[in-house]
């Protein structure tokens, strides 16, 4: 298997003499725990660390190389160890708000071409919820598809209702019903699989992301629990990891997610409420609040029924988280970079 392979394509191609140095290889990380990494190149995996100089270098914890990034590396011990020296532009991201009071990012993955977002039809079913899984797409630059598993727990009036729900809350992209013990839905999701390409699977413990991967490569690589009484399952996956399959289709398969807080991500906010910003556009002022103004298309869509209240609703809520936990970042940093200096200038008081 050579890079190409691997998804490492003209666009990171371009970047190569600003990123790599002589003596130096490229290998993309397919695992990370903590401060170790697994990079993997035309040969196989291997661990990896970072260097002293790129760990001094690093301002932000977005900057630290996270599954699916391209890095460059120098080989140590006969190639059973790599070192890590740069990190590649990304050309797509997954990345959320820190879970907890933390204002920070968590990086998902990096370099994602399609984000599967899964929800189970039997517990896990959340409009709300999947709104938020949209936006981080959005936000990203990936193409995101949904996937509806286990529907061999729920009956085809469910599944249409729920159908009908995503169609009415206007959200349009591809929905995908399949199920782990009947088969169903796998064939189109095939269709969407092509190698070269990396897939990322998102949603809550227990939805069924690893067994669907399982399913795909007829073997058991994964560890996977059994379910509760209710069809529930049971958080299984701890750490992120990029797998690839033998039709070389890459998969990462990540955690379930309690918290998916938006930070910074008004961009991707807009583009999962594409409908709500056309509508904006049309309103007779320019700098129309939405709330009470005459000739206000939005408030005009919600009176006729073209608009649900809980979309735009939703939408708001979504907005104002993002911009208050930017405010927060920004704050944050300008402190964090006022200390460096701070530290700084002491150091350079103390060599005199």
């Amino acid at each position: 298997m050579n890079l190409i392979d691997l998804g490492f394509d003209e666009w990171f191609e371009a970047h190569i003499d600003e990123i790599r140095h002589e003596g130096q290889d490229i290998a993309r990380v397919t695992a990370v725990n903590r401060n170790s990494f697994i990079v993997r190149n035309e040969l196989g995996e291997i661990p990896a660390e970072l260097a002293g100089k790129f760990v001094f270098g690093v301002e932000s914890s977005v900057e630290l190389p996270c599954v699916g990034d391209w890095v460059s590396v120098e080989y140590h011990n006969d190639g059973t160890l790599a070192i890590i020296h740069g990190l590649f532009p990304r050309k797509s991201f997954l990345r959320r708000k820190r879970a907890g009071m933390e204002v920070d990012y968590q990086m998902i993955a990096a370099n994602i071409d399609i984000a599967f977002i899964v929800q189970s039809c039997h517990y896990d079913f959340n409009l709300a919820r999947l709104n938020r899984y949209l936006v981080m797409a959005a936000d990203g630059h990936v193409e995101p598809i949904i996937i509806l598993a286990k529907t061999d727990l729920i009956s085809q009036y469910e599944l249409h209702e729920m159908l009908a729900a995503i169609k009415e809350a206007g959200i349009t992209i591809r929905v995908i019903a399949l199920s782990n013990i009947t088969g169903t839905g796998y064939d189109e999701l095939q269709q969407v699989l092509l190698p070269d390409r990396t897939c990322c699977l998102l949603g809550s413990s227990g939805v069924g992301k690893t067994t669907l991967i399982n399913h795909l490569t007829g073997r058991d690589e994964l560890d996977t629990k059994a379910v509760s009484g209710t069809g529930e399952g049971k958080h299984t996956t701890t750490r992120r990891q990029l797998i690839v399959l033998d039709n070389g289709v890459m998969f990462i398969d990540t955690p379930g997610m309690r918290e998916l807080g938006l930070l910074s991500a008004n961009e991707g906010v807009n583009k999962g409420f594409e409908d709500i910003i056309e509508l904006a556009g049309a309103c007779r002022y320019a700098d129309c609040s939405h709330t009470q103004e005459s000739g206000c298309a939005i408030l005009a869509a919600i009176a006729e029924g073209e608009l649900s209240e809980e979309r735009y609703a939703g939408y708001l809520k979504l907005r104002k988280e993002s911009e208050h936990y930017e405010m927060s970042y920004l704050e944050k940093r300008k402190k964090e970079k006022a200390f460096g200096r701070f530290i700084k200038t002491a150091k350079k008081s103390m060599k005199r």
